[in-house]
């Protein structure tokens, strides 16, 4: 398995610049472009592969390869949504597997491709180094299936960069808002 790449980005942010912009109190235009990089910048810090949570936010589309089959394959997020099974066969065809082979199962770590007992796991092209590639959908669905929690944080966040624009050793330079962590720890994977 190899590091997922992501392949169609969210369409929307969990929350809009107009929103933050309510909850940080900016009323007018001329920090826009700033307060939109702050925001960006808090949702990567929670969302996707590379975002604290583990997990994606609004529904956005990965690619996952792997170099053999197994019973199941484990996927690096949660809230899986749709999956399609790709491989190429031993003569350099792609194939796609019958969604009716395999069932998508959340787990502690992610979610799986549980194969059923009738899927027989083809040969598989011996060139590449990962000829499977699993693409799936993952996160909670469109802005406003986000956990409130979450949408909240993300705001704290880009508000407390918003009104610490500097880099330092001092205590409201180096911690995150009061009350960050709380909001999103119940939405955190930990691996067990």
């Amino acid at each position: 398995m190899i590091r997922p790449i992501r392949t169609s980005p969210p369409a929307e942010l969990p929350v809009s610049l107009e929103e933050f912009k309510a909850q940080a109190v900016i009323d007018f235009a001329d920090d826009d472009a700033l307060a939109g990089i702050l925001l960006d910048a808090a949702v990567a810090h929670l969302d996707g592969y590379t975002g604290v949570l583990g997990r994606c936010l609004v529904s956005q589309d990965w690619a996952q390869g792997y170099c053999d089959w197994a019973d199941r394959l484990q996927l690096p997020f949660p809230d899986v949504s749709s999956v399609t099974v790709s491989y190429r066969d031993e003569n350099g065809a792609d194939q796609t597997v019958d969604e009716d082979l395999f069932e998508i199962v959340d787990g502690a770590r992610g979610a799986h491709v549980v194969f059923r007992d009738e899927f027989s796991g083809p040969s598989l092209d011996d060139d590449r180094e990962f000829p499977i590639t699993v693409y799936f959908t993952a996160g909670y669905g469109a802005k406003d299936k986000v956990p409130g929690a979450l949408r909240v944080a993300i705001m704290m966040l880009a508000a407390h960069w918003y009104a610490v624009r500097e880099a330092g050793s001092g205590v409201a330079v180096s911690t995150v808002p009061l009350g960050f962590d709380a909001l999103i720890a119940p939405y955190r994977r930990v691996g067990v």
